[in-house]
C-alpha cells in the first residue's frame, strides 16, 4: 500500500467516525425516538458544541470530495513521492485539527488548519498535472 492510500485511508476511517459525537448529543437531547425521527421545526436544538460538530463533519466530507480523488489519482499514476506522502499526512492532522478547533470554537486554528487541509490537496492535484 502507498502511503498516499495509508493516509487517504486513516482519513475516511476519521471522517467515518466523526459523526458519533453529534449523535450521541442528539440522543441525549431527544432520546432514541427522536434521534431515530425526521429531524423537524419542533425539535429540541443540540448542544452548541455539537451544532459546531456536525459542520465541521459536514466540511470534513466535502473536502474529503476533493481530497481523495487526487490521492488516488497520485497513487494510480505513481506520481508518489515524500512530498505527496507528507501532503496526504498533513491532510490527515489538518483536517483533524480542524474539527477539534470547530467543535471547540477556535477561530484562528480552524482557518490556519483549513488552509493546511486545502493546501496539501493543492500539492497533490498540482503533481498529478506534472507542475511540481
Amino acid at each position: 500500500m502507498s502511503k498516499e492510500l495509508y493516509w487517504l485511508a486513516l482519513t475516511l476511517a476519521a471522517s467515518a467516525l466523526l459523526m458519533f459525537p453529534y449523535v450521541l448529543n442528539r440522543i441525549a437531547v431527544r432520546g432514541m425516538a427522536g434521534t431515530l425521527a425526521n429531524p423537524g421545526p419542533g425539535d429540541k436544538p443540540l448542544a452548541a458544541w455539537a451544532q459546531r460538530c456536525q459542520r465541521a463533519h459536514a466540511n470534513a466530507i466535502e473536502n474529503l470530495v476533493v481530497f481523495a480523488p487526487a490521492a488516488l489519482a497520485v497513487h494510480v499514476l505513481a506520481k508518489g513521492d515524500p512530498m505527496t506522502a507528507t501532503a496526504c499526512a498533513v491532510y490527515f492532522f489538518a483536517r483533524l485539527v480542524h474539527y477539534l478547533a470547530y467543535t471547540f470554537g477556535v477561530p484562528g486554528v480552524r482557518t490556519l488548519a483549513f488552509f493546511a487541509g486545502w493546501g496539501s490537496t493543492l500539492v497533490l492535484i498540482a503533481r498529478v498535472l506534472g507542475w511540481l
